[in-house]
C-alpha cells in the first residue's frame, strides 16, 4: 500500500493482508520499524503472523528506504516524530512499536516522548548509546559497499555465516547483502550517523510508562547482550529475552524464537 505521510509517499507493508486505511484502527496495531539500510522486508515472518492473528500490521519503509520517497531522516528524534505522523495518517491513536537496531532507538524515543500513544514497545538488538566507530562512519560516507560488507559480516553469528540458516537453501549473508545494496545511496551514512548521535540520557527512561521487551542475541557483536542488560536498570516495566546463539540479525537468524518472544509479549 502507498500512503502519504508528511506529504511524501510511503510504502506500507501490512503483513500480506488486504486492508483499507479505515479498517486499520479497528484492531490492535503493531508497527514494525526496520534498522539501518533495511526496509520492511526484514520483518517477513513476524509481520505476517500478527497480520493473520487479529492485529493490524504497519511495516513501513522509512523515508529514503525501500519504496518510500524522500531522503533518509538524519536523527532518531525525527524518525520518532515520523512514526507518530504515520499513526496520524492512518487514524491510529495508540500502537505497539517493534523496532530493530536503529528502529529500536526510534521505538525507545517514541515511548519516552509520546507515552499516550505507545501501548508497549519491543526493542530488538538495542543499546544506549549506540556508538559507531569513526572508521566505519567514514566508510559509510566514502565507500558505502565496503561499509555495508563489514556491517553485514558483523550482523550474523559464526554459525549463520557457515550456512546455519533456518530455511534450507537460504544464504543469510547473501540475502542481506542484496537487501542493503538496493537501498538509496547516502541512506547508510545518515542511518549510522543518527544511531551514533542519539544521546538520550538513560536516566530519563525512568519516565517510560509502557511495558518494554528487550530482545538480545547472545552472539550479537554489534549491540551485545550486556547493553540490553544495562537498559533493564533504567526502564521500569522492562524485561529481557535472550535468543541463544543469535547475532544482531535476530529476525533472520532465529525467526521463530523472535516471533515466540513477540507473541508472548504482545498477543496476551
Amino acid at each position: 500500500m502507498e500512503i502519504e505521510v508528511l506529504e511524501q509517499t510511503t510504502h506500507l507493508y501490512m503483513g500480506g493482508k488486504q486492508q483499507t486505511i479505515a479498517a486499520i484502527p479497528q484492531q490492535p496495531v503493531v508497527v514494525f520499524i526496520h534498522g539501518a539500510q533495511q526496509d520492511h522486508s526484514c520483518w517477513g515472518l513476524q509481520s505476517r503472523w500478527f497480520a493473520h492473528h487479529g492485529f493490524s500490521v504497519l511495516a513501513p519503509d522509512l523515508p529514503g528506504h525501500g519504496h518510500s520517497a524522500g531522503e533518509a531522516l538524519p536523527s532518531v528524534e525525527q524518525l520518532a516524530d515520523w512514526v507518530m505522523a504515520l499513526l496520524d495518517a492512518v487514524g491510529v491513536e495508540q500502537a505497539t512499536l517493534v523496532g530493530h537496531s536503529m528502529g529500536s532507538l526510534v521505538a525507545l524515543e517514541a515511548a519516552a516522548r509520546f507515552p499516550q500513544r505507545v501501548d508497549r514497545a519491543a526493542l530488538l538488538g538495542t543499546s544506549l548509546p549506540m556508538p559507531v566507530a569513526p572508521m566505519l562512519l567514514e566508510l559509510c560516507r566514502d565507500d558505502e559497499p565496503k561499509a555495508a560488507a563489514l556491517i553485514n559480516a558483523w550482523s550474523y553469528s559464526p554459525s549463520a555465516q557457515l550456512g546455519g540458516s533456518p530455511v534450507p537453501g537460504l544464504w543469510l549473508i547473501g540475502m542481506n547483502q542484496q537487501l542493503m545494496a538496493r537501498q538509496r545511496p547516502g541512506a547508510l551514512f545518515r542511518d549510522m550517523s543518527a544511531c551514533n548521535a542519539y544521546a538520550r540520557n538513560p536516566e530519563s527512561l525512568a519516565e517510560i510508562v509502557a511495558p518494554v521487551l528487550l530482545v538480545a542475541g547472545s552472539a550479537d557483536r554489534m549491540t551485545p547482550l550486556k547493553a540490553a542488560r544495562a537498559l533493564l536498570e533504567h526502564i521500569p516495566q522492562a524485561r529481557l529475552t535472550t535468543i541463544a546463539g543469535s547475532g544482531h540479525a535476530l529476525m533472520a537468524e532465529k525467526p521463530d524464537a523472535v516471533l515466540d518472544a513477540l507473541r508472548q509479549f504482545i498477543a496476551v
